[in-house]
């Protein structure tokens, strides 16, 4: 029976939320007038005065901060929390939008260049494919993004965007990278431009031994991007392969009643000396846009596969598994726009049709998996249209949007079951299973000028979600193989905000709301392992960012975000003798979700050539996975890092040096609590690195 859920990629996350431009493309104010967007049109837009909750930061922000990693700089976003096995850039970090806690990654639709990054399955996003240097910006949509981008994005929206090939210019840039923990990376980003071509590469060699022991991780990232604009059209090719190897040290337990307490003693060991992932991944895309008459058209072809590797040692019951999972996705759209009397109305219709395949080999040692246990053969089709308007009155400064969306969810699943293979003789089959669902999203929105700098928003909205491949793969009570389907998750509710901008302050304030009808999620006591729909919660908060310039050469960021995430209602009532039975879920807290979060930042370019910049990250406590009951007096203990960067940058060299955790504390944001009654007071916890460096080397060929 599986208590522990400490694979990576299942439902993990938790961790430190900080800040930095709450406003649209507040790097450098006032930069909102010039930055464009495609997150809530699916177009580009320009980014200020769309009637949605929206933020940007651009490549100079990113260029700057002390963050590593993509996670890291998420974490210093109002309303976004991120959990992290291991740290360092390896495997298992989980970004929370908006308090959903474990099921975060199947609520937070993560985009790169438009296109869903979320798998049809329950691996975490692999975010360490998407290193800073590759991104030209990142766009936030938050509580919404439904009717656009369709199951999925109940918590909103991230979308990440690469850099394109620019017209016209030669350049290159090499850097190489070196610090803490035998870190060190070799990047090459290469520009050719000539006439309507243009062609972008991207390479990048990443290896660490990881702060723990079996925690060491190796990848290698490679992408083209080819540019054809002529006139009204451009044509625009990506091609992206990944590779990363990635050792997995597994969990330090803690249980007081047997004085057992290997955060303290040992935070830097292994109980999984022998557990590793392996993962190949490729994207492609082709994209034709016109611009027309009356508007614009686009359509785009997408296909992205994966292969992953994973074995599992179990304490001598090996588990080793081969997963493969490819999707073809075709997405045209139409953009019309026209005048209205005194108004300009923009309205997007679009289809999305997304075809899944995925296969599941399973067996007990690699060495075995040509003749697996099981084999899990899926097929899962997605199709939608949708619809979606802005109407702006611009003597008034008043912009409404409203939109529709319809999707058709159909699933197919075999599991066949080889009783004589290697590890076979204690399994079952699952058999055939289907399933066929409709859902719908809405959504409401009006942002009206204030005058003076400030503006009010107001939204309203439906959105949902549907069982992924592995939710309904599961067992019984007697733990015999079962496709499990069950009913899409439901959610509604709204948030009201209040804008101000000038060239100097920015600040927004936002008060949001949503109840989660059916939200589905692992059902930690009831012997077997599968998922449920659970009875209904409410997630709702406040968050607030603000910016200053307060001097030419020195910019101040701060954020504040508190979120209640409760269960209003039901019981969990287990299984005996296995777990605990009948656990009170109504009032109680959504595990995984600190309800306090602040942070501070600073940058200051004392001269034109130097950047010295920094953020102070706090966040409260928070209820461990698994005990939904709030029962265990430990919790995550909340913690405060601060990280620091120096920067030397002539345009040609740049220099720089950065220091995560720079008061090398101690702490972990994911542990998962025990179920068994018999050892109700133990938990697994990740501890996460103490003080790191990081120096790095650049040139630039131009």
């Amino acid at each position: 029976m599986k208590r522990f859920n400490t694979r990576p990629g299942a439902a993990v996350s938790a961790a430190a939320l900080c800040l930095a431009s709450p406003m649209v493309g507040a790097q450098q104010a006032p930069v909102a007038l010039r930055e464009v967007v495609v997150t809530a049109t699916r177009f580009e837009a320009p980014a200020g005065g769309q009637p949605v909750n929206l933020s940007v930061i651009p490549r100079e922000e990113i260029a700057a901060t002390p963050a590593r990693t993509l996670p890291e700089l998420l974490a210093l976003q109002p309303g976004i929390t991120v959990r992290e096995l291991y740290g360092g850039g390896t495997a298992g970090a989980t970004v929370d939008l908006r308090g959903f806690g474990a099921v975060a990654g199947q609520n937070t639709l993560v985009l790169v260049d438009g296109r869903p990054l979320n798998d049809a399955d329950l691996s975490a996003v692999s975010w360490s494919t998407l290193p800073l240097s590759s991104i030209e910006r990142v766009e936030i949509l938050r509580g919404s993004g439904a009717v656009q981008y369709g199951a999925g994005a109940s918590a909103g929206v991230i979308n990440v965007i690469t850099g394109l090939p620019r017209a016209g210019e030669r350049s290159a840039e090499l850097t190489l990278q070196g610090g803490s923990l035998s870190t060190g990376s070799v990047t090459v980003n290469g520009n050719l431009g000539s006439g309507p071509l243009s062609l972008r590469l991207f390479a990048t060699h990443f290896e660490t031994d990881g702060w723990r022991a079996n925690s060491s991780n190796v990848q290698d990232i490679g992408q083209a991007d080819l540019r054809w604009r002529d006139g009204p059209n451009t044509v625009t090719a990506r091609l992206s392969m990944d590779r990363q190897n990635s050792r997995l040290p597994g969990a330090r337990q803690v249980q007081p009643s047997a004085g057992v307490n290997q955060v303290e003693t040992n935070p830097r060991g292994t109980s999984t000396p022998l557990d590793y992932a392996v993962r190949d991944g490729a994207r492609a895309s082709l994209d034709f846009d016109r611009v027309l008459d009356i508007g614009e058209f686009n359509l785009g072809v997408g296909w992205r596969n994966k292969k992953q590797d994973a074995y599992f040692d179990f304490a001598g019951f090996p588990n080793y598994s081969e997963r493969e999972l490819s999707v073809l996705a075709i997405t045209p759209r139409l953009r019309f726009t026209n005048a209205l009397g005194p108004a300009s109305v923009s309205t997007t219709v679009g289809i999305d049709v997304y075809r899944w395949d995925y296969r599941l080999l399973a067996s007990n040692s690699p060495r075995n998996i040509a003749r697996p246990s099981n084999t899990v053969d899926a097929v899962q089709d997605n199709a939608a249209l949708y619809l979606a308007s802005t109407v702006t009155f611009s003597a008034s400064g008043t912009s409404v949007t409203g939109g529709l969306r319809r999707e058709r969810y159909r699933s197919h699943a075999t599991d066949v079951h080889d009783p004589v293979a290697p590890g076979g003789a204690f399994g079952s089959t699952a058999g055939t299973g289907s399933q066929v669902l409709y859902q719908h999203a809405w959504d409401l929105g009006v942002r009206q000028s204030l005058g003076g700098g400030w503006s009010a928003l107001g939204r309203a909205g439906r959105s949902y979600r549907f069982a992924n491949i592995d939710e309904i793969y599961g067992t019984t009570t007697a733990f015999t193989r079962q496709f499990q389907f069950l009913r899409p998750q439901v959610a509604t509710g709204g948030e009201v905000g209040l804008d101000y901008a000038s060239p100097t302050v920015g600040a927004r304030l936002a008060l949001h709301r949503l109840d989660v009808d059916d939200e589905i999620r692992l059902d930690p006591f009831t012997s077997g392992i599968g998922n449920t729909n659970l009875p209904a919660l409410r997630r709702q908060g406040v968050e607030f960012g603000g910016w200053w310039q307060a001097a030419p050469t020195l910019r101040l960021t701060t954020a504040y975000t508190y979120i209640e995430a409760r269960f209003r209602e039901g019981v969990l009532p287990g299984t005996a003798p296995f777990g605990q039975t009948n656990i009170l879920l109504s009032g109680r807290t959504v595990p995984l979700v600190p309800a306090h979060q602040f942070a501070l930042g600073a940058s200051w370019k004392p001269v034109a050539e130097l950047t010295l910049s920094g953020s102070l990250r706090r966040l409260s406590s928070a209820v461990m996975e698994n005990d939904e009951g709030n029962t265990l007096a430990a919790r995550i203990p909340g913690h405060t890092l601060v990280d620091l960067r120096a920067a030397w940058d002539n345009r040609s060299w740049q220099f720089a040096l950065a220091v995560n955790n720079a008061f090398d504390r101690r702490y972990f944001n994911y542990a998962v609590r025990s179920t068994f009654a018999s050892t109700a007071d133990r938990y697994n916890a990740y501890p996460l690195p103490g003080r790191t460096a990081l120096a790095t080397v650049a040139y630039r060929f131009r």
